[in-house]
């Protein structure tokens, strides 16, 4: 399991907007940033160098693997929140890591650091799509398309999101984090925006801490 050295670092809950001012001004002690474990379209692209063209892409089974190789390596670290984006290897990643842990997280679903879109994997589901897999989370926040659909779409029918945007909402989601009041934070989510968002690519399943 990889784990970085810590780095260096609207929204739709409305719990976080309607915390005391006191606690809305705290920011978490500590927010661990966790990339999804390996998936159908990653395998893909190693393989080829080519883009597969899957939509919302699943986990493989060493993805699995690594999900619970990380839940037994987290299960004694005290989270109060675990923030997971909409695509389904993240959701995977979120669920097999946190559903039995000890703490009993509460999972929140937030698009603001989705990946980057330049492959197929990265265009995801409508959220009746995504409630109808994960009943018990709340979706109802999203649009229904929650992924970047600006411009023309490329041969393989969606438009690269421009890196001025992705930073916009690496600073965006800096500013949604440091108004959460829980101490101790899990973020599941993305090699490309977590590059951006803590200047190193993890590998799948990898992590590395933020202190805010």
């Amino acid at each position: 399991m990889f784990l970085a050295s810590p780095g260096a670092t609207v929204n739709h809950d409305l719990d976080a907007r309607a915390a005391p001012a006191q606690s809305r001004a705290m920011a978490p002690r500590t927010i661990l940033c966790i990339r999804h474990g390996q998936s159908t379209a990653n395998v893909a692209w190693d393989e080829t160098g080519l883009d597969p063209g899957l939509p919302d892409a699943r986990l493989t089974a060493e993805g699995e693997r690594q999900v619970r190789e990380a839940a037994d390596l987290l299960r004694d670290r005290p989270f109060e929140l675990v923030l997971a984006t909409p695509l389904t290897r993240a959701l995977q990643t979120a669920l097999g890591v946190f559903a039995g842990h000890p703490s009993r997280p509460r999972l929140v679903v937030e698009a603001l650091h989705r990946e980057r879109l330049e492959c197929g994997g990265d265009v995801g589901r409508a959220p009746a799509h995504l409630v109808a897999d994960y009943p018990t989370l709340d979706f109802a926040h999203l649009a229904e398309a929650w992924w970047h659909t600006g411009g023309a779409p490329g041969p393989l029918g969606f438009t690269v999101e421009p890196l001025e945007m992705v930073m916009d909402r690496v600073r965006l989601f800096r500013a949604f984090l440091a108004a959460r009041p829980e101490r101790d934070v899990a973020v599941v989510g993305h090699g490309t925006f977590f590059y951006h968002l803590t200047g190193i690519f993890l590998p799948n399943c990898g992590m590395t801490e933020l202190e805010a």
